[in-house]
């Protein structure tokens, strides 16, 4: 069948056995001999996925590791073999780190076949044999018994009292009843008479007619979903977008200065080396290890959260979420069915009805979801009954029967669909109706509902039958419902005041959806459903996402497709899932979250995992995210004002002084020791604010700062050039020296300014950074005064000059502080996908 074929359970099973030619006698060993080989085995095809050589390849190939490997190239050659050295080693170990977490994906689709089946009984050459799970192949008529494991997506012929659980792939949480019709919902949980590779039969038998196998199902497209290609991470295009920034303006500013010192006709050694320290200088060499320590702390905090993280850049695009899309089994709901209502006759709550549905449970019950919850929520009531007979739950009549006999007798008890209990009742057709319509009621408030009856038994004890199974007298309706966590609303009202928005992607009834939406705090009055979204363009279902917050009767595609529409849209999307059905969304999504209890498919595609199924957890994850992206940006911050200062001071000075303003080994020590003042960022500590919101690594605001912060240090730097040249008429040893203490000073001191959106002294440092800071400071100003000063070429200037040069220091760092306040922005910029 094509593409664009409407679904194959819409069709007549003799219209799929001629299209696929074959009986209901299935095929000869010869013919599924020839299909396997035309079709390919009943497995997903093997992923094929980056070696590590080349993942390294690809990384090192990156602009900003380009640069620092150059950088780290020519340090070595112009003399700086241990300034080149660790550039080297810094990029090496961040390049082997990224590749080892994303080689911990790999596994997904690997796991997913092994989730399946390992044998199926088809019927071949007019008997059902044994025949591996690979080997079954479309127009195969295959017998499914309780337990087993549906080995491919087939269409039912027969069946006897059979019910699957499909939870896993379409979020249903009930036990579905399937048999052989003809239905023309289009909607994968509305097959009721269908089978799904992966689903597990829960009861009964059925004999189905395979239709799709391997990828051309929908579990399989779960698999072709995780064996493509992931898309760059919001963090890594950002860390990309960064290093083609500071690509193009290294190399313009090294050819401006080697082209402007050859016109002033310095010796050409003399100026390359020059132009090279400015490059190694305007390089960023330590962004990978501030990068790396800050998101493995990150990661162990996270930890202590209860969230396992994979994939190292995700703590950052957790930070930048702005849409936060979650199935609503076991993360909005407990995932257990329990007892909500038990109401009598009358219409009016009564205890009775929930008391003789748990006796019947309890001695005759399947031990399925329903059956479960009414025991749970009578224990007691079976107290003092034996069972007497029973009649098995009937698909055909939806009901079931005991004989209980206690204290007062024998009893006859029915429970099962109302429209089938009713009918066995004394009822008027108006009392029937008034059942039905409060049945309709208890279904808008998202309420599941049976009913059940009962009557005195006379007579000898046997098995009821259906003629038993009249003038009974209706006892009432027990209504059930997966409940929302105690949790949950005040985990969303968490994430909406942090600046997230969270819609439902389920697979479960849009009546249920709505309520639970409602009842966790989200004001949503549409709920779109599957096949509603199916007959939307792309452009249309971009405009109706913006506004409607739930989705029910979801297929896996479609769940991947109102991500799709949603990161169209500039979103920062998450997507928690923990089913089977979920793993095409949690590998298109840019944050994947699942849970630890999640199926294995899920946990392997996701980028973390949660070891607490609750919202809560991911709002503290989404904290500690946007905390981990705050101090990473305090590196590039600090790159963009201080060091891209100084280094355009060197530039436009280098073409009016006649001699250099720093000599290269200066230069080199000058971006050492300010590197070294930056180790401890990874440990400093985030105002609140700065955690208030989603963050995005925004370039133009980048560009913004360093177009303000950047020049405002070059003034103060061509300040500092005219007093030592106009003022003070110092040599060309001594100028170099006091521009290194002036520029050391600035460079260091301005990181406890720009840290932080507030005041720095009422907003002090972490220990970490400060003791790095100050003591990269302290080597600064004394070493120069010390003999090993005289190594680099220092020479100690006047004691006046020094004075005056804590004058500028002081006043820039006044400038700096009020001119800060209005370039920090913490509000979330939209992005356009690429």
């Amino acid at each position: 069948m094509t593409q664009d074929a409407p679904p194959f359970w819409t069709r007549s099973a003799d219209a799929l056995l001629a299209d696929l030619g074959t009986s209901r006698d299935g095929l000869s060993a010869q013919q599924a001999t020839l299909r396997l080989a035309r079709y390919g085995p009943n497995s997903d095809s093997a992923e094929t996925h980056t070696g590590s050589a080349r993942a390294i390849a690809r990384r090192l190939l990156e602009p900003l590791s380009l640069i620092l490997l150059a950088a780290g190239l020519v340090s070595a050659v112009t003399g700086d073999a241990v300034g080149g050295s660790i550039i080297v080693v810094i990029l090496g170990f961040s390049v082997l780190l990224d590749t080892y977490q994303e080689g911990q994906a790999v596994h997904a689709a690997a796991i997913l076949r092994q989730s399946v089946a390992v044998s199926a009984r088809v019927r071949r050459d007019g008997a059902f044999v044994a025949v591996a799970i690979e080997a079954v192949v479309p127009g195969d008529i295959v017998e499914v018994h309780t337990g087993d494991i549906i080995p491919a997506d087939a269409l039912i012929l027969a069946s006897t009292a059979f019910t699957a659980n499909e939870a896993a792939l379409t979020g249903e949480p009930y036990p579905v009843d399937k048999r052989a019709g003809f239905i023309t919902a289009t909607t994968a949980a509305e097959a009721t008479n269908a089978l799904f590779r992966g689903a597990i039969a829960q009861t009964g038998t059925a004999t189905a007619l395979i239709v799709g196998t391997g990828r051309a199902t929908l579990f399989g497209s779960a698999a072709a979903a995780l064996a493509t290609a992931a898309a760059p991470s919001p963090f890594e295009r950002d860390l990309h977008a960064y290093g083609l920034l500071t690509t193009r303006l290294t190399l313009a500013l090294v050819v401006v200065v080697l082209t402007a010192s050859i016109f002033l006709g310095r010796p050409l050694l003399q100026s390359l080396l020059f132009a090279v320290a400015l490059a190694v200088g305007l390089t960023p060499e330590l962004l990978p290890m501030i990068t790396t320590v800050t998101l493995s702390r990150g990661a162990l905090r996270m930890a202590k959260r209860k969230v396992i993280v994979k994939r190292l850049a995700s703590i950052h695009d957790l930070g930048a979420m702005t849409i936060l899309c979650t199935d609503k089994t076991g993360t909005l709901t407990s995932a257990q069915i329990s007892l909500a209502r038990s109401i009598g006759h009358t219409g009016a709550d009564d205890p009775e009805v929930a008391r003789l549905g748990a006796i019947a449970a309890a001695l005759g019950g399947d031990r399925g979801a329903l059956d479960t919850a009414l025991a749970a929520a009578s224990p007691d009531a079976v107290k003092g009954w034996t069972l007497a007979a029973q009649s098995v739950f009937d698909f055909d009549r939806r009901l079931a029967t005991v004989l209980a006999t206690g204290a007062s007798g024998t009893v006859l008890i029915t429970k099962g669909a109302p429209e089938a209990v009713l009918a066995g009742c004394v009822l008027t057709d108006a009392d029937r109706a008034a059942v039905i319509a409060q049945v309709h009621t208890l279904a808008q408030q998202g309420l599941r509902a049976i009913a059940i009856a009962s009557r005195p038994w006379t007579g000898l004890t046997h098995a009821p039958t259906a003629d038993d199974e009249t003038n009974l007298v209706y006892a009432g309706l027990c209504a059930f419902a997966d409940p929302p966590k105690e949790t949950a609303p005040a985990a969303v009202a968490r994430l909406q005041a942090a600046g997230i928005r969270l819609k439902i992607l389920s697979g479960d009834d849009p009546v249920v959806v709505g309520r639970l939406a409602g009842l966790v705090g989200l004001a949503t009055s549409r709920v779109l459903s599957g096949a509603d979204i199916a007959k939307l363009s792309d452009d249309a279902l971009a405009v109706q996402v913006r506004d409607v917050d739930a989705y029910g009767r979801l297929a896996p595609d479609q769940k991947a497709r109102l991500v799709r529409a949603l990161q169209a849209s500039g979103a920062i999307v998450g997507y928690l899932g923990d089913g089977i059905n979920d793993a095409p969304a949690l590998k298109l999504a840019d944050i994947g979250l699942s849970v630890a209890g999640a199926a294995s498919v899920a946990q392997a595609s996701a980028d973390m995992i949660m070891l607490d199924s609750d919202l809560g957890v991911v709002a503290d994850g989404v904290e500690e995210g946007r905390r981990t992206f705050a101090n990473i940006l305090k590196y590039v911050r600090m790159g963009a004002s201080s060091n891209f200062g100084n280094m355009l001071s060197m530039a436009v000075a280098s073409m009016f002084l006649p001699f250099l303003p720093m000599l290269p080994t200066q230069i080199l020590l000058n971006n050492l020791l300010y590197d070294v003042s930056e180790i401890g960022i990874p440990f400093d500590g985030v105002r609140p604010e700065a955690v208030a919101r989603p963050q995005v690594w925004s370039m133009p605001a980048l560009i913004r700062f360093a177009a303000v912060m950047g020049p405002l240090s070059s003034a103060f730097d061509l300040l500092t050039f005219a007093g030592l040249s106009l003022a003070f008429h110092v040599a060309a040893p001594e100028f170099h020296t006091a521009w290194f203490l002036e520029s050391m000073a600035t460079q260091i001191l301005v990181i406890f300014v720009i840290r932080t959106n507030g005041r720095p002294w009422a907003d002090l440092p972490r220990p970490a950074l400060a003791l790095s800071s100050l003591s990269a400071l302290m080597v600064a100003m004394v070493l120069p005064f010390t003999p090993v000063g005289s190594w680099f070429g220092f020479v100690a200037p006047p004691l006046v000059v020094v004075a005056s040069l804590g004058g500028v220091t002081l006043g820039y760092l006044v400038l700096a502080e009020l001119l800060k306040t209005f370039l920090f922005d913490h509000r979330p910029t939209k992005r356009a996908r690429r």
